[in-house]
């Protein structure tokens, strides 16, 4: 899938989600609180950050791993595979549990 293909998916779920919307121009991500909670990289993937036993449940149930920007991995972010990204119920509930666990952190 081609960068621009996977900012439309990134796009098309966020605009579906509520109390958010997706930032930046050559770094596509959404953030709260103080903290970025899903990004596009330039490699065409998504991760999602989430609480650490969501993110564990996530990579087991769609054999996934962490998230890697820019070479490094991204603390409690996991990636989030092709197979799902036409779910865009299912990716906004994770995008929108996302949302919930930064706003749930302290402020930044």
């Amino acid at each position: 899938m081609t960068w621009d293909d996977a900012l439309n998916v990134y796009d098309k779920i966020t605009e579906a989600c509520n109390g958010f919307e997706r930032k930046g121009k050559k770094m596509i991500y959404t953030s709260s609180n103080g903290y970025m909670f899903t990004l596009l990289n330039k490699d065409a993937e998504i991760g999602i950050r989430l609480p650490k036993d969501v993110a564990t449940k996530f990579m087991e149930q769609h054999n996934t791993g962490y998230y890697y920007s820019y070479g490094a991995k991204m603390k409690d972010y996991v990636l989030v595979p092709e197979s799902l990204w036409k779910d865009t119920k299912l990716m906004v509930n994770y995008f929108e549990q996302s949302f919930a666990y930064v706003n749930s952190l302290p402020p930044k």
